[in-house]
């Protein structure tokens, strides 16, 4: 490259290449096809299906009855000793808040869990106060001082949630728990879009758009204290 230095010495003008027209052309597709990359291993990675072995099982109370009845075939098939149900305050206007008479998610998915077939002496909810954010790690939070208090002395769980939202959910619990136990999850697939094509539906969208900056500021930016 020629340069010309002008102004005292001080300044130099460089003659620098740029992309042709097929230059610009051959960028642009390496771009889209980054992108459509990208696009298309976003599910799999919010995704994580990673069960350990253990006898005890945690669901998120808010999940849909078909996730709960995963949940119940899983209890069974695995020979799990419990099921621990975790969740906060349902909010006003949610659906089911002013027709049951539960006020919890953690509640209201423990008596979901015990009509679709598991038994009212393994089910137990945990429910965790109101907070206005990180409401996952809140009810992590509960769920390791319910451990402590009943002293039983469990190292390990495994976490039944949604797919989209595995990922997350086990590192939030990871974080409130620490390092001592070890949490397996169980990911079921929402029926509300198809995983594969998620761009092609607007709950899809939302849902995994959300997810994957809901689960940058968990990985990233949430420095909760460490577990007591």
């Amino acid at each position: 490259m020629k340069s010309d230095r002008y102004a005292w010495n001080l300044l130099k003008r460089l003659e620098l290449p740029i992309p042709t027209v097929w230059g610009w052309v051959v960028l642009l597709l390496l771009g889209v096809a980054l992108i459509a990359v990208g696009v298309r291993e976003t599910h799999p990675f919010l995704t994580v299906n990673d069960p350990v072995p253990s006898k005890i099982l945690v669901a998120e109370g808010w999940l849909p009855d078909y996730a709960l009845e995963r949940t119940v075939a899983e209890f069974h098939h695995g020979q799990y000793d419990r099921i621990l149900v975790t969740g906060g305050p349902i909010t006003s206007g949610t659906f089911p808040c002013g027709t049951c008479g539960y006020t919890n998610w953690a509640d209201i998915g423990a008596a979901a869990l015990v009509r679709l077939g598991a038994g009212t002496n393994v089910v137990e909810a945990v429910p965790a106060a109101g907070v206005l954010r990180d409401r996952t790690y809140a009810s992590a939070v509960v769920l390791r001082a319910w451990f402590h208090r009943h002293q039983i002395g469990a190292t390990s769980f495994n976490l039944v949630t949604m797919a989209d939202h595995s990922r997350r959910s086990r590192l939030l619990f990871t974080k409130a728990l620490g390092p001592e136990y070890h949490v397996g999850v169980i990911s079921i697939e929402n029926t509300e879009y198809d995983p594969d094509q998620w761009w092609k539906s607007s709950e899809g969208v939302r849902t995994v758009v959300g997810e994957v900056i809901a689960y940058g500021y968990a990985r990233f930016l949430f420095w909760p204290p460490a577990p007591g």
